[in-house]
């Protein structure tokens, strides 16, 4: 039976954070309804604004940040300690040494005290400027978490209940040469459920998590981070903090508080123009002119304005043309082109203050979200046009990097997200029960070809039924029609190779099965007495009902459970299978909805993307994630850098029958050779080989390229049956083009016939700063891991089926290492070394 997953009681679309000089961006609601609301945007494309642009203001404003240690302490004073801002109450306290690792075995539950109590940052400071010669004095919050009452020199400012808005106090009349501000937190637990109980006109579910997630009640009562109260993929850690900039601001006349920029494309002027939204707070009690100039070099582009800005919010939208006779590269997605970018400077020179300069970068490109008739089918299409040009979205969906903020750095976010972008991936979708992401996520997307905007296609929720949930008027008789919009799907019960069990639907935004992570991820929030898959650890760690359960017995469909005497080896032959069934399972989903693209079949089909549950971990634990905690790649990672290649194809069975499709993302239709090659089981050497020339494979389709019946195909390679070979395949074209080797299994591979137990052996040696590993196999080896424990790196391949004695596969190191540690630390495995 599939598994569609209900929506848990999502509470009232976000509102938009307090426009704060950042980008707002908006994010999706992922398969329980998180409180961050039902807002989704599909497929996510990046436009940069001046959330990170430079600024110079000569006579400007003084900007002084109280980042750094604050005094922290707790509800009755008996916990007292130095704490870093930006930061929380958790990791202040791991910093001091008065906690373990908050991820360290049961912690989550043994440190539930902190998150109920109530705790104070506070410290002083001295005003650096002149109080007297500024008209106006705010104190601002990029960030607070959650629930606070802001003081300054004992005098209450206000109060925050809101993790996602900027808060700015005006503390012109109050502030003097030595301050002291206080930010006095309320447990976000106790809140929550004060605020349910004050709310007696409806009921809203759920009212707690399922008790396997170990979490807290009422999360969709605050405007926090959903997940920070538990998930089936996460702990509960509903965290108190300061958990971005704070700092004073002081200023005469006006001041730059928000800037965006939107491009967009004039079809019928044929120009490229860009939108520049600026908001200022003024504080002069009549409206102020002057001129704002925006200057591309690159685009030849200059044009200057005459503004006015009205007292107190004073807004500024301006329309620039970009010059015609200048050739504006797009911004294409990851797979399709380059993403170039434009420096920009926007010039404001007011007639009563300062210039100001924002330095920002644009990308140009034009995104639809088509929804129309498609012939021979009920219902309407569900895809997006990049610059004209449709493309299958191809990614994942996106979850909070840490329970914990602060720890969140670039080099995590961009660790992360190029690991997508080096996996084919072109698009994430931004899960709704996390953060509004930090601007820098944001950049390195525009810069990866990631897509995600504000200008963006706007759906309700997600999924949905697009056009015709609208039509409906936002309740649909029939939320999965795989004839609208975009669908989830989850079965842990049936076969994952049997690929009629999947819906023939027109986007898939959700889908995945779990795995573990691997064993150096385990353990190093762990002990010896918690390596073992029935442990009250591996118990606990799942966060999903059955979780365990459904992962063997998805395995057992297909391979045998590992029986070692050895408890150890047990558990990690146990973690290796999971990572092979996860990976083989989505792998077979996504590609039939690869291959479903192009055709319509009993009124369903034209699927144009596929986005499995999800991109990475919030934690060392079982989850449906490819990415683990601290960016190592799962087998199905790796697995996903072929089934999402530009390039693929793809097979599979109907009625005794093999298809193969060849699948393109290519711009250009391409004359291949398609090579199919039966292998035995039992032997190196294939049994035999076929090429087929002059294959066309269509630009950016799915094609039928080749078409016999198995028992055929079996005949003419003699000594062959379903259970003593497999099929491997792949296509060639000129110029060095070629796809990833792609396999078909015959059958179950606990059933193969004539599978050996092989010695695997890999000598290692340093090119550059990369090293290269070459293995060695004395018989066909089914999905060959190479795992290096705790070194920090990827491979450029992994958990492949070797059907050849040698193969080369390179190692990207992440951090310094050498070809000794490497060597020290790899572990060989196999299909048949799982005993």
């Amino acid at each position: 039976m599939a598994v569609r997953r209900r929506r848990r009681g999502a509470a009232a679309p976000p509102e938009p954070p307090a426009r704060s000089g950042r980008r707002p961006c908006r994010l999706s609601g992922r398969r329980a309804g998180a409180a961050m609301g039902r807002a989704a945007l599909l497929p996510l494309l990046l436009v940069a604004t001046a959330g990170r642009a430079g600024v110079s203001a000569a006579g400007g404003p003084e900007v002084h940040s109280l980042r750094g240690s604050w005094r922290l302490g707790n509800g009755n004073g008996s916990v007292v300690l130095r704490g870093e801002v930006p930061g929380c109450v958790h990791t202040a306290l791991h910093r001091r040494g008065l906690i373990q690792d908050p991820y360290y075995r049961f912690n989550d539950v043994m440190y539930r005290w902190i998150s109920l109590d109530n705790w104070t940052y506070s410290r002083t400071f001295k005003t650096p400027f002149d109080i007297r010669k500024w008209q106006k004095v705010n104190l601002v919050f990029e960030g607070v978490d959650t629930v606070a009452q802001i003081l300054i020199n004992n005098i209450t400012l206000g109060r925050t209940d809101n993790m996602f808005n900027r808060y700015s106090f005006d503390i012109t009349s109050v502030i003097k040469e030595v301050n002291f501000v206080e930010v006095r937190f309320l447990s976000a637990v106790s809140y929550a459920a004060e605020q349910s109980r004050c709310h007696k006109a409806y009921s809203i579910p759920p009212a707690c998590p399922p008790p396997v997630q170990k979490g807290e009640c009422h999360a969709n009562f605050i405007r926090k981070e959903q997940c920070s109260f538990s998930w089936d993929w996460g702990p509960s850690f509903p965290t108190q903090g300061i958990w971005k900039d704070v700092r004073i601001e002081a200023y005469n006349h006006y001041h730059l508080i928000y800037f965006s920029l939107t491009p967009f494309f004039v079809k019928s002027a044929q120009q490229w123009s860009l939108e520049i939204e600026s908001i200022f707070d003024v504080v002069s009690s009549k409206p102020i002119a002057g001129l704002v100039t925006v200057n591309i070099p690159k685009l030849q582009t200059q044009q200057t304005f005459s503004v006015k800005l009205q007292p107190g919010e004073g807004s500024i939208v301006l329309l620039v043309n970009i010059n015609k006779s200048s050739a504006v590269e797009a911004w294409w997605p990851n797979g399709h082109g380059k993403q170039t970018g434009y420096n920009m400077t926007t010039t404001f020179i007011m007639e009563a203050g300062y210039q100001i300069e924002k330095f920002s970068k644009a990308y140009f490109r034009t995104v639809e979200l088509v929804q129309e008739p498609i012939p021979g089918s009920p219902g309407l299409s569900f895809y997006f046009k990049i610059n004209g040009r449709p493309i299958f979205i191809k990614g994942s969906n996106w979850i909070p990097a840490d329970s914990f903020q602060d720890r969140v750095t670039y080099d995590t976010l961009w660790l992360l997200l190029k690991s997508a972008a080096d996996a084919n991936m072109n698009a994430l979708r931004v899960w709704g029960g996390g953060v509004y992401e930090q601007d820098e996520f944001y950049n390195i997307c525009d810069e990866i070809g990631i897509m995600e905007d504000k200008s963006r296609p706007f759906i309700a929720s997600s999924p949905t039924n697009g056009l015709e949930s609208v039509k409906e008027g936002w309740l649909s008789q029939n939320p999965y029609d795989t004839h609208y919009g975009d669908t989830h799907f989850y079965d842990y019960s049936n076969d994952c190779w049997n690929w009629t069990v999947y819906p023939k639907t027109r986007f898939a935004s959700e889908y995945g099965f779990q795995s573990w992570p691997s064993f150096s991820t385990i353990e190093k929030v762990s002990s010896t007495e918690d390596w073992s898959y029935t442990s009250n650890f591996s118990l606990h760690r799942q966060h999903h009902e059955n979780g365990n359960d459904q992962m063997l017995q998805q395995i057992g469909h297909h391979f045998k459970l590992p029986q070692s005497t050895d408890p150890i080896k047990k558990f990690k032959d146990t973690i290796y299978l999971t990572q092979v069934m996860q990976a083989q399972c989505i792998k077979t989903e996504t590609e039939f909805y690869r291959f479903s693209q192009s055709e319509i079949i009993k009124g369903e089909g034209h699927t144009m993307g596929a986005l499995y549950w999800q991109l990475n971990d919030i934690w060392q634990a079982p989850s449906w994630a490819s990415l683990e905690y601290g960016g190592k790649w799962k087998l199905l990672h790796y697995f996903a850098q072929n089934f999402f290649a530009p390039l693929l194809p793809v097979a599979y069975e109907d009625k005794g029958v093999l298809y193969v499709y060849g699948v393109s993302d290519l711009h250009a239709d391409r004359k291949l050779t398609l090579r199919v090659i039966v292998h035995a089981w039992s032997s190196l050497e294939p049994v035999c080989t076929l090429a087929k020339d002059g294959v066309t494979v269509k630009a950016q389709s799915a094609v039928l390229i080749y078409k016999e019946s198995i028992n055929n195909l079996l005949e003419r390679c003699r000594n062959c049956t379903r259970k003593s070979c497999v099929i491997t395949f792949c296509l060639v074209g000129e110029g060095g083009l070629q796809s990833p080797t792609n396999h078909h299994f015959l059958s179950s591979l606990k059933d193969a016939v004539g599978l050996e137990k092989t010695h695997l052996s890999a000598s290692v040696s340093q090119r550059d700063d990369v090293y290269i590993f070459v293995l060695q196999t004395t018989a066909i080896a089914p999905f060959v891991s190479l795992d290096v424990g705790r070194i920090k790196g990827r491979f450029s391949d992994n958990g492949f089926l070797m059907t050849e004695k040698k193969k080369v596969v390179v190692f990207y190191p992440w951090e310094p290492t050498s070809v000794e540690e490497l060597e020290e630390s790899l572990t060989l495995t196999s299909l048949v070394d799982v005993v």
